[in-house]
């Protein structure tokens, strides 16, 4: 079902949300956050994904990005794909204590659909372009600021798992191609 989120400039920058179904809180284990991370250093990579900003929170990860090759429809594809793929390897191992729980869960949500047995991502990704400089400042605040509004830390540059420590000139988990954000720093 459409909900008006679409992409419809294949050269543009997008706002994207993926979340988990049934908000299941995969990414409290740094085993799952990990295979987003490796994914999108491989798209970065092998797919032209230009990667802006970044925050993966608890269920859902939000991020700025733009397909190099006009192809973001297939970038998230393909990233939903395999990370799904990469989830059920990891949720079948023994250290998974909410195994059995995290597998009704996802087998439940795929019940309805044809050849899938395990379903984690929904199917939107309330996909919104980039169309000017204050909607840009905006969203990357937006994206920064999650895990403070959650309580996880207090400065958006002490979460390890956003670009907030790039844009904070900090090491960081990926490299991102920083936007220009209006803010001039002091000499």
């Amino acid at each position: 079902m459409s909900t008006g989120y679409k992409i419809s400039e294949k050269e543009g920058a997008y706002f994207l949300t993926f979340q988990i179904v049934g908000w299941v809180d995969i990414f409290t284990r740094k085993v799952y956050r990990d295979i987003v991370i490796d994914s999108f250093k491989f798209c970065q990579i092998n797919k032209a994904l230009n990667l802006f900003a970044y925050v993966i929170m608890s269920n859902h990860v939000h991020l700025i990005a733009q397909s190099g090759n006009g192809d973001l429809s297939g970038f998230i594809r393909d990233f939903k794909s395999f990370t799904s793929k990469q989830f059920k390897i990891e949720i079948n191992q023994l250290t998974e204590s909410r195994r059995d729980w995290m597998k009704m869960v996802f087998e439940f949500h795929a019940k309805f659909k044809k050849k899938q047995d395990f379903q984690f991502w929904t199917h939107e990704n309330h996909a919104e372009l980039i169309y000017s400089q204050k909607f840009i400042v905006q969203k990357v605040n937006y994206i920064h600021n999650n895990p403070v509004k959650s309580g996880l830390v207090t400065r958006p540059e002490d979460y390890l798992y956003s670009s907030a420590r790039n844009y904070a000139d900090m090491d960081a988990l990926i490299d991102v191609i920083r936007l220009d954000l209006g803010i001039s720093k002091a000499c």
